[in-house]
């Protein structure tokens, strides 16, 4: 295939299910070498929907070009491998709940304490810190919360959309920010912290919503005058 921009590139990948795993597919799509680190019983996403070879398509799809190793985290020295790991690694990529990396001493100060180059791009659902920040985030919550549902008609709840665009757009604008650090890290020589919600990605991406709070779509009565 030839040369690929993101030849040479080492990513550890800490991600399971869908906003995470998308954003190491893309790195390893550029060319990274994307190892992805799951627990003893697999990302769940393994026994999702339909199997080829033993394998579920889903989990294919989003962690296709991947190499996959397996750590336990809550095993004696499964923390302190990882931190080896993260220590050769250009990129690490997680989708953890917010604090939850904290308490296996691999959270941000801790890896970047040990390798200043580092990126590490966080994914959740509203951010790594606030009010919020400990809340469920699978994507419906992030469509319904940023107003991008359609109304449901009479009593009828609305409808959510049929694909997980709250994990695809905080897996793509994660990439962004990871390219734009790639690049900043060639200037300074110093990594950083990406903390990217889904809650910011998805309501960056809907201009209708952002136009019906600025009042430029009217709403319709319901007899339609």
């Amino acid at each position: 295939m030839g040369a690929r921009p993101l030849d040479g590139i080492r990513v550890l990948d800490l991600t399971r299910v869908f906003a995470g795993p998308i954003a190491g597919r893309t790195l390893s799509d550029l060319g990274a070498d994307v190892v992805k680190v799951e627990p003893p019983d697999g990302d769940v996403t393994r026994l999702w929907g339909h199997k080829a070879a033993g394998l579920s398509t889903y989990f294919t799809q989003q962690n296709c070009g991947k190499r996959n190793i397996c750590i336990d985290l809550g095993a004696e020295g499964g923390p302190e491998l990882v931190a080896k790991l993260a220590e050769q690694a250009d990129i690490v990529v997680e989708n953890f709940r917010p604090g939850v990396l904290a308490r296996f001493g691999l959270d941000w100060p801790a890896l970047s304490a040990r390798n200043a180059r580092l990126i590490m791009l966080s994914i959740s659902g509203f951010g790594q810190e606030g009010p919020e920040s400990q809340r469920a985030a699978y994507a419906s919550i992030i469509h319904a919360e940023s107003g991008i549902l359609p109304a449901g008609v009479g009593d009828d709840m609305p409808l959510d959309l049929d694909l997980s665009a709250a994990d695809v757009l905080s897996g793509m604008h994660g990439v962004i920010a990871v390219l734009a650090a790639l690049r900043t890290r060639d200037a300074t020589g110093e990594g950083q912290h990406i903390d990217m919600a889904m809650i910011d990605a998805m309501t960056f991406s809907a201009d209708i919503i952002i136009n019906s709070l600025d009042g430029a779509r009217r709403k319709e009565s319901i007899n339609g005058e």
